[in-house]
This record gives structure tokens, C-alpha cells and sequence, in this order.
């Protein structure tokens, strides 16, 4: 799942997939379970949870797992969750945006607050970071799904703007707004997608010293595991570590 200066691929390079698979899991299984809460329970009639249980399904998730999301909506009546970002400036003012899934909003500004106080950032009010970004709509699937030419001619066919192929995985950008129009235009060839997403892609990207990587990855790390943290996204480039 990695992306621009979405924190998922970063944290995914430095090996650490075992101690972070339940994280994704619970990450994952939440976003389900709102997803199911908010709309029909049949992914077939809602997009947002179509996606959840794609991205839930290329990580690996159990079907078991995805089932219990899904169920949890039913008994989940007293539990409201809030989609809230932050944004802030982190080590070496680096811009951020914190997108969470919360139970508990001010547990949750407790925390981000923290986490940017600790390393030396601060947090910003809404707006303050964001103008460093655009949001676009950002679908990922895996290279072995179809081949660069194929995938090339059905993200034009589909009505994306962009379509780029990394090494393990293909990604086709469009607006915001087209985003489950497109998915729906890929759908018609692609089975299985990696990811489906509103992403803040950075306007510029911020080059970060060698001797203060560490701070700074430490920084988003901290912030990425934090239970109520969904996606981190920042303007820093860590050149590939």
C-alpha cells in the first residue's frame, strides 16, 4: 500500500509487518465496521465498504475477520465514530495531515497533540497544513492483476486523469469526485484492487537532511500507530529508505 508520502509504505520498508499486522487488522476492521454502520451491509451496494473489504482482503485479512466487521455494525448501536484530521507541522516542519477513525475525540486530540509536542511539531488548526496538498482520488491495484499497456488504456477508458505502474503495484489517479465512477468503470475488467482511497497528495515534496531522518520517521511512526490514527500523509521526502 505504498503511496505518496502516505505512511503505509514507509512503514511497510522497514520490516516491521508482524508487529504491525494486527494494527492494520484492527485499522482495517473498524473502517469496515463504520463503513457497514453508515450504509447498506452488501459491498455490492456500497462503495465505501466495497473498498474497506478490498483493502481488508489484500492485506490478508481472514474472511472470518471481515464477516465479524460487518456483523459488528448490528451491535455497535451505541458506539458513534467521527471522521476528524488534524494537521500540524512536524520535526524539521514538515507539513502533515493526521486523518482518524475516533470513539473519542478528545482522547484522540490528546494524543495527536502529544505525539507532535514530543517531537518538537505543533498542531495547527484546521487549514494551517492542508494548502501543502490536493486531495485526489487514488486506486491501487497489483501489477500482477494487468499488464502497464492494459492498465494504461482501461484508466482512460475508465475516466482517470493518471495511471503510473511502481514496482509491485499499479495507481490510477482521477478527482475526488470520480473516484467510485472510475472504480466502478475498472471493476468491469479488475477483481481485485489494493487500495481505494481520497489521498492528500503533496504539491511539493520537503527534503529531509540524512542525520534527522530518524527524528522524522520516528515522528510518523508514533503517529501511525496510534489506535485512532487511520492515515498519516506528509510532504517529506525520506528518499526511499
Amino acid at each position: 500500500m505504498a503511496g505518496h508520502s502516505h505512511w503505509a509504505g514507509i512503514k511497510h520498508k522497514k520490516g516491521k509487518a508482524d508487529k504491525q499486522r494486527s494494527k492494520i487488522f484492527s485499522k482495517l476492521s473498524k473502517e469496515i465496521t463504520v463503513a457497514a454502520k453508515l450504509g447498506d451491509k452488501d459491498p455490492a451496494m456500497n462503495p465505501r465498504l466495497r473498498s474497506a473489504v478490498q483493502a481488508a482482503r489484500s492485506a490478508n485479512m481472514p474472511k472470518d475477520n471481515i464477516e465479524r466487521a460487518i456483523d459488528k455494525s448490528s451491535t455497535a448501536t451505541g458506539v458513534n465514530f467521527e471522521n476528524l484530521r488534524y494537521e500540524g507541522f512536524g520535526p524539521e516542519k514538515i507539513a502533515v495531515i493526521v486523518e482518524t477513525l475516533t470513539d473519542n475525540k478528545n482522547r484522540t486530540a490528546s494524543n495527536i497533540r502529544t505525539i507532535f509536542q514530543k517531537s518538537g511539531g505543533s498542531l495547527g488548526t484546521q487549514g494551517s497544513a492542508s494548502h501543502n496538498f490536493k486531495q485526489l482520488g487514488i486506486i491501487k491495484i497489483d501489477r500482477k492483476e494487468i499488464s502497464d499497456e492494459k492498465i494504461l488504456d482501461l484508466a482512460i477508458e475508465s475516466g482517470a486523469e493518471e495511471c503510473s505502474s511502481h514496482d509491485e503495484y499499479h495507481e490510477v489517479q482521477c478527482q475526488m469526485s470520480e473516484i467510485y465512477k472510475v472504480k466502478k468503470n475498472l471493476e468491469k475488467i479488475i477483481v481485485n484492487f489494493i487500495s481505494t482511497e481520497i489521498e492528500w497528495v503533496p504539491l511539493n515534496s520537503v527534503i529531509i537532511n540524512k542525520d534527522n531522518k530518524d527524528s522524522v520517521v520516528d515522528f510518523l511512526e508514533t503517529l501511525d500507530e496510534d489506535d485512532d490514527v487511520q492515515n498519516v500523509y506528509s510532504n517529506v521526502n525520506l528518499g526511499g529508505i
